[in-house]
């Protein structure tokens, strides 16, 4: 989408009640004008936290830029804290790059950072004890997420997934405590504990009731309204992005699509909806 388009869907979701906007990708970061990007959304006066999610290759040089341009908190992925395995993961060298990235976010003042890792059974399961210590001492809140299948990859998913279930329990039994849900709380589920400055949370789809209380949209790099990852159904917003004068006819279709949203999706029957890979609406 252009920077205007961009523009016209920010007012049209401020009036629809929007307080929170997030820049996926994909790596949303590549986009030569993703600073223009932030400023356009952080200066909204509805929006009152804007975040984005990144690899982190690029965070140690732009960190205080991307800062500075109104965002204040950040998902970076690091599926592995090992840096062989890290490279057999990403295909890219760069752990001590991201992990310095890390840092400087901390150090210039965003008010969450967050660190996604994806569980994969006999890969990385094995560094939970990593991941901890690293929050022992770090204000970061890590989140680890369970693998999803999508339509091409089932046979990958058989082999790679792990309830988020075994970690959470085993970080019950060692005196985690669930932390409160905010109102405007994402998907994770977050614990904490007395002894450590950071936190751990989970994101486990296949748990009860995980959609229940989703309150998330996806607008794709297309001007596409996904309500879920794994629906069954998309609709374009991108012809009432052209003027300011279409936002009443763009808030209407958003609110009246807003009555399909489902309280469930259906992942544990193999059903994926029409995401035949997470790169296809942009990761």
């Amino acid at each position: 989408m252009r920077i205007d388009e961009i523009k016209n869907l920010i007012n049209a979701f401020a009036e629809l009640g929007t307080n929170k906007i997030r820049l996926t990708g994909g790596e949303p970061t590549v986009r030569k004008d993703f600073t223009q990007i932030a400023q356009l959304v952080s200066s909204h006066s509805a929006i009152k936290k804007t975040a984005f999610t990144t690899n982190g290759y690029r965070l140690e040089k732009y960190a205080k830029q991307w800062f500075e341009a109104g965002l204040n908190n950040i998902n970076i992925s690091i599926d592995s804290l090992n840096n062989e395995r890290f490279f057999q993961i990403t295909g890219h060298d760069r752990l001590s790059e991201v992990l310095r990235g890390v840092d400087k976010a901390l150090e210039v003042g965003f008010d969450k950072v967050k660190i996604n890792s994806v569980l994969l059974k006999g890969v990385n399961d094995s560094e939970i004890e990593d991941y901890l210590s690293w929050a022992k001492n770090t204000p970061i809140s890590i989140r680890f997420i369970e693998l999803m299948q999508t339509g091409d990859n089932l046979d990958y998913f058989k082999k790679y997934h792990l309830s988020a279930s075994i970690i959470s329990d085993r970080l019950k039994n060692d005196g985690w405590t669930l932390k409160k849900r905010d109102e405007n709380a994402g998907p994770a589920k977050e614990y904490i504990h007395p002894d450590y400055q950071g936190s751990i949370g989970f994101i486990a789809p296949y748990s009860k009731d995980f959609c229940k209380s989703c309150n998330r949209l996806r607008i794709t790099s297309k001007g596409d309204l996904r309500l879920c990852l794994f629906g069954n159904q998309g609709i374009s917003l991108r012809h009432l992005l052209q003027s300011k004068e279409q936002k009443p006819l763009l808030i209407k279709l958003v609110s009246d699509q807003l009555t399909f949203k489902c309280s469930t999706h259906f992942l544990a029957l193999g059903d994926t909806g029409i995401t035949p890979n997470l790169a296809s609406i942009g990761g």
